[in-house]
């Protein structure tokens, strides 16, 4: 149970040499530094460097989005908070047009909430995701907070409080041409937020896009989904749980620390880290400076890390990989049933990676099966081809394969949502039909082989 004092104390006995590699970094290779005309200096500068980077802590990255471009003109964004819980920021990235008809299309657009996942990186790893939807959409994010940062007096957090936040944060919004895209692991609370809103009768956003997420993982288990049933949740508890060390303000708090979770993301593909930091050397000794930016920019995002609330960490494992208790139709949350079955007024697409080693073929595309009330003609699916788990959210493919369909998708069920008619009787409560534009049936489920491929074209 000294596992993170012990890492605390190693990270602390370790701070005064890298502090001295960055500093032999720098004076290697400062272009009015005399040390530079040593022989051998761009190699020794090359080596500290690595060393540096090996060694630092990697804090939380910001989103840095302070301008976007649109139709040709540089549009000023602004990071503001939205609303904040003890374990969640919920952010929106406001846009600035300082010309009238600019700012009148601005406000038109639809607005999109993106749950980012609380599963060891921060939020910004969505950070293009965010930056290309804000041309065309009003954004709003949410920013898990570091366990660590959380002090023991406000409580656990656990699935259920996780799914709670999402419903507040859905109604602070305001349903009115909201659509929510679940990244990863959010796609199961999202499922559940919007269908126990679905059963009180409250109003829902227009959409759901689900992307990359364990809705039933009983389909393509990866390694991932194995190691989940391989081990009773007793392990889990025994070997991954630990308090925080008395130097955080969260002290005493069960987390899973960030730092054991880094070093499971890199046990995956060890041998793809170890040659990404030699060819950073390798690039450091040719100069080549572009692709040495492009490596510390990766792994300034890759290397930050948060804990995970305990609580929140082993009811994923439990009532998610283990018991699999949403396809299943068994999960109550704070004493509701989870019934996807309920949700109407409210189209879903979701979107799988073709190479995806995390969530494998099938388990998002399962919430077709269970959203049984949502119309044919309102239901969509994409398979992005050559797209691993990363790629259908961030970087060419999402830009360019995925984004496209996801920006259409919004647009075709863009509008008000059809008012709420109270119930009684304990009855569901009726509603208007909402007029919709129909959306192309070419990955829809009648066909699924066929029309996933035709998706990806």
């Amino acid at each position: 149970m000294l596992l993170y004092q012990w890492h605390e104390l190693w990270r602390a006995g370790l701070a005064p040499y890298t502090y001295f590699a960055d500093a032999g970094a720098k004076m290697y290779s400062a272009a009015d530094s005399w040390l530079t005309a040593v022989p051998g200096a761009q190699r020794t500068a090359a080596a500290f460097e690595l060393m540096y980077r090996l060694g630092k802590d990697y804090e939380k990255p910001e989103f840095g989005i302070h301008q976007i471009e649109v139709e040709g003109l540089a549009i000023p964004v602004v990071e503001r908070v939205a609303l904040e819980k003890p374990f969640c920021r919920l952010l929106r990235f406001k846009r600035y047009h300082d010309q009238a008809d600019g700012l009148a299309r601005m406000k038109d657009d639809p607005t999109v909430l993106v749950v980012a996942p609380l599963s060891g990186h921060h939020a910004t790893l969505l950070r293009d995701t965010v930056r290309t939807l804000l041309a065309d959409h009003k954004v709003y994010i949410t920013d898990w907070t570091d366990a660590r940062m959380v002090p023991t007096a406000e409580g656990q957090f656990g699935l259920d409080d996780y799914v709670a936040y999402i419903e507040e944060f859905i109604r602070h919004i305001g349903t009115d041409n909201l659509h929510v895209i679940s990244v990863c692991q959010p796609t199961v609370p999202v499922l559940a937020a919007i269908s126990l809103m679905a059963g009180r009768g409250e109003s829902l956003p227009r959409s759901m896009v689900m992307m990359g997420g364990p809705i039933d993982p009983r389909e393509s288990p990866t390694s991932v989904n194995n190691l989940a049933t391989r081990q009773p949740l007793s392990w889990f508890e025994n070997n991954v749980i630990h308090p925080v060390p008395a130097n955080y303000p969260g002290s005493g708090r069960q987390v899973y620390p960030g730092f054991l979770q880094h070093l499971g993301f890199v046990a995956m593909n060890p041998e793809r880290h170890a040659t990404s930091h030699w060819d950073f050397y390798q690039d450091l000794l040719r100069g080549d400076l572009e692709d040495a930016q492009s490596h510390r920019k990766f792994y300034d995002e890759y290397n930050a890390v948060l804990d995970m609330p305990a609580r929140y960490y082993l009811d994923t494992i439990q009532k998610v990989f283990q018991e699999f208790l949403l396809p299943r139709g068994l999960w109550d949350v704070a004493g509701e049933r989870v019934d996807p079955s309920k949700i109407r007024d409210c189209a879903l697409f979701t979107i799988e990676g073709e190479l995806d080693d995390i969530s494998g073929a099938g388990q998002t595309r399962a919430a077709h099966k269970l959203c049984t009330g949502i119309a044919a003609e309102d239901q969509k699916h994409l398979t992005a081809e050559g797209a691993g788990h990363y790629g259908i959210f961030s970087g060419r493919r999402w830009r360019t394969q995925v984004y496209p369909q996801v920006k259409a998708f919004i647009a075709a069920h863009a509008g008000s949502n059809p008012p709420v008619v109270a119930a009684t009787s304990g009855a569901m409560p009726a509603r208007k039909p909402a007029a919709r534009a129909s959306v192309a049936t070419k990955a829809t489920l009648a066909k699924p082989q066929r029309l996933a491929k035709k998706s990806t074209r």
